[in-house]
């Protein structure tokens, strides 16, 4: 695969209104299986059981290697591997390194999988770029808006491809209620309800004793020291087999992770922004929940439309309520509800709802057909990280509880050296962006 990593030219494709509805579902995908893409994964937690049966049913596509700092992970990454390729008649030895620059260091990897915290998704895929990898990574692109700048520089100075992991740009529900707002079917917008939930807690948790084969030092990585709490790392079994039975809670505690606000605004503040047509721009001002007559964290943009964190429902969904003039839509996982009948989707036919969510999307043949055909994927590195960019500036604004004035042509905040300190966040010894 040599002559396939090293053919480094991209095509940016940019789809506007018109393009969004012949999107490709799964089955449509016109997969070319004469390059083999061969695939590492970076961290082997629960999103990786995903999709490491959502990869290896895309044909022409091998599972070659995995790292994890967590001795277990990497036992069950290797049976996992071991057991689909068995059953497909595949011989491909899946090996497992601690070490993420061991398996960047092999040349028969074309790209890497990076399902890590979100604390080290940056330094990983500057390294992965250095490395000449194409990288599907997992959302929100970073931790913090500085490290989501140098993560586009590295991919654009080499000219690689980056998909990010917001699925829901790939679902046709979504992709059709984007359509509509575009194409002013609702009217002039009014408003964008898009529900992800809180920002995070202080970490809380009681201290407890590091298993023998997870290597901590190394899990922390640039992360300031945190002591260990198996809520970060669920336990798990392989006699009898026993996976997570819940999501690693890192991401809902400040020290570790970015909250509700960061993880499910990666995705339904994603669907918000690509409707406004704002993937490479953001708000002008974020208003914190509770200032004045703000209830919830608010984004204005320039042309003055507010996407607030509020739920549509009674039920809290999470999902994306569009508001317009003349008609309103309700969109959110396997969900979608109107106003008038005549802006129903048509039944997405091409897709599998009888799969996780993270597995069943055409989001991932995008991606391989981004890397095989150097273009962009649905979900580009920029986009990642303006959407990341999100739900940061609320964390930012709801620990400075006052709103605040964002200029995104040039990503840094108006006038406040305040806010401005946010930015980025101190690395523990060893480590620089």
């Amino acid at each position: 695969m040599t002559h396939f990593t090293r053919r480094r030219f991209l095509k940016t494709s940019f789809t506007g209104a018109a393009g969004l509805s012949v999107l490709p579902l799964i089955k449509a995908c016109s997969v070319d299986v004469n390059d083999t893409v061969r695939l590492g994964f970076i961290g082997l937690g629960q999103q990786t059981l995903f999709l490491v049966n959502g990869f290896h049913a895309i044909p022409g596509v091998k599972i070659v290697a995995g790292c994890d700092v967590y001795g277990i992970k990497r036992q069950r990454f290797e049976y996992r591997v071991k057991s689909h390729q068995e059953a497909a008649g595949e011989s491909i030895e899946a090996k497992t390194y601690e070490n993420y620059q061991d398996l960047l260091a092999r040349d028969d990897i074309d790209a890497v999988i990076i399902c890590t915290p979100d604390h080290w998704h940056a330094l990983q895929t500057i390294d992965a770029c250095r490395a000449g990898k194409d990288i599907y990574l997992e959302k929100p692109l970073t931790f913090t808006i500085k490290e989501g700048i140098k993560v586009v520089e590295a991919v654009r100075n080499n000219n690689l491809i980056l998909a990010t992991g917001s699925q829901q740009r790939s679902d046709h529900n979504f992709q059709h209620a984007v359509n509509l707002v575009r194409e002013g079917k609702l009217g002039n917008l009014n408003r964008i309800s898009a529900y992800v939930g809180p920002p995070p807690n202080p970490y809380d948790l009681p201290e407890e004793t590091v298993p023998a084969d997870l290597n901590w030092d190394k899990w922390l990585g640039p992360n300031p020291y945190v002591h260990y709490n198996s809520r970060l790392n669920p336990k798990i079994s392989l006699d009898p087999p026993q996976n997570e039975t819940f999501w690693a809670q890192w991401r809902y505690y400040k020290e570790v992770g970015g909250g509700f606000l960061c993880d499910w605004g990666a995705h339904n503040f994603d669907i918000g922004q690509w409707a406004l047509d704002k993937d490479n721009s953001g708000p002008v001002e974020v208003i914190p929940a509770g200032y004045q007559e703000h209830k919830h964290i608010t984004f204005v943009y320039d042309n003055g439309i507010k996407m607030v964190n509020e739920p549509f429902d009674e039920e809290e969904h999470f999902g994306v309520k569009f508001w317009g003039e003349d008609a309103w839509i309700e969109v959110k996982r396997g969900f979608f509800f109107a106003s008038d009948e005549s802006l129903m989707p048509r039944a997405a036919d091409d897709q599998d709802t009888e799969v996780p969510y993270e597995t069943g999307t055409p989001h991932l043949v995008d991606f391989i057909q981004a890397v095989r055909e150097r273009k962009d994927p649905i979900a580009n590195v920029e986009t990642g990280h303006r959407t990341a960019s999100l739900g940061i500036l609320g964390n930012i604004a709801t620990d400075l509880k006052r709103p605040l004035r964002w200029d995104p042509a040039n990503e840094q905040f108006v006038n406040d050296p305040e806010a401005s300190r946010f930015l980025h966040r101190e690395y523990r010894e060893g480590y620089s962006l």
